[in-house]
């Protein structure tokens, strides 16, 4: 599902917080990708790239030949030469790209063919083994598995959609992978608002419902991660009321079977994005209202800056950058010790 418009706010500098670069685009970021602590991938609207080697102190903004008017949502980097691209859009405007020569050419992978299909997140496990959700189609997710890099793929069978449910296209982490197999996405809209999970590659799949915010079209999940096959944090709330922090996350501890809210305080308001950073045991929340830190699995939550984004990617390091509206994009600056 298409994710609502970017608001604006003034960053304040705290303990911790986002530092802004020039990305050298005015394009609507939704899609980052980490390598390490230099190498970084981003994608928006306009058929818009970015990529930096150097930690962000330079941005190259690039646009894909013959993909005018779509939506880059999503980015899978591989390694500083190699990434994939997901745009979303009804129909053939949802599509995958691959480079492998830093962005020099980009080759077509995939083109949704079928008019009700809207992708909404990608993800590899590997440099082979990768899969992308979409809206429904017939009823139920639209979720495509590829194990040779995005030369062909398979359509998987999750379970029955509900009516008007579907993922959003928000920050490409509506769906996230954990070691070499489990895959989780998440749903929004009336009534929805749950989590599917398949331990097996995409290939067999569950659901749980789960208590997060889900009285309109515009609330639900919108990201998730996980801290292993267990632990996940999922958040998300009303994107059209972006303050209110009301039902806005939810956790598990058994791999996505059962799903509570924590005791708080919560995040401060809807969240389109979230992250786990194993280097430095670190939950992180991101919005169009604000982002927020965890230090204890998910339960509690503080406040440390107000910028508007829509998503985050994070190397193994612990280096991470968030992007949002109008080219944004900033280095997170870990806590002073």
């Amino acid at each position: 599902m298409k994710a609502g418009p970017a608001l604006f706010f003034t960053t304040t500098l705290l303990a911790q917080s986002w530092q802004p670069q020039i990305s050298n685009t005015r394009a609507s970021l939704r899609g980052v990708s980490a390598i390490d602590s230099r190498t970084v991938w981003a994608s928006g609207s306009a058929r818009t790239w970015l990529l930096t080697t150097d930690g962000g102190a330079t941005w190259r903004a690039a646009q894909v030949p013959g993909a005018e008017a779509l939506d880059f949502r999503g980015i899978h980097a591989i390694d500083a030469r190699t990434a994939y691209l997901m745009s979303a859009g009804p129909g053939d405007k949802s599509r995958i790209y691959k480079t492998t020569d830093a962005g020099q050419h980009w080759l077509l992978l995939l083109t949704n063919s079928d008019p009700k299909g809207f992708f909404d997140s990608i993800a590899f496990w590997d440099a082979l083994q990768g899969i992308v959700v979409g809206d429904q189609v017939d009823g139920r997710a639209e979720v495509l598995t590829t194990s040779d890099g995005g030369a062909s793929w398979q359509r998987r069978a999750p379970p029955d959609g509900l009516p008007n449910e579907g993922s959003f296209a928000a920050s490409n982490t509506c769906l996230t992978l954990s070691g070499a197999r489990d895959a989780w996405f998440a749903t929004g809209g009336p009534g929805a608002g749950r989590v599917f999970h398949s331990p097996d590659r995409g290939l067999t799949w569950t659901v749980a419902p789960t208590p997060i915010r889900k009285d309109s079209a515009s609330a639900g999940i919108f990201s998730l991660a996980f801290a292993g096959p267990r632990r996940g944090v999922a958040v998300g709330g009303d994107y059209a009321k972006d303050k209110e922090d009301r039902q806005n996350i939810v956790l598990t501890s058994d791999g996505g079977a059962t799903w509570t809210a924590p005791p708080g305080p919560v995040p401060a308001g809807f969240r389109s994005a979230v992250v786990f950073v194993p280097a430095r045991k670190l939950w992180i929340a991101t919005g169009t209202s604000g982002s927020d830190i965890s230090t204890d699995s998910g339960q509690t939550w503080k406040p440390f800056d107000n910028a508007s984004y829509n998503a985050m990617g994070f190397a193994q390091s612990g280096d991470g950058w968030a992007v949002g509206a109008q080219g944004r994009i900033a280095r997170f600056q870990p806590p002073a010790h």
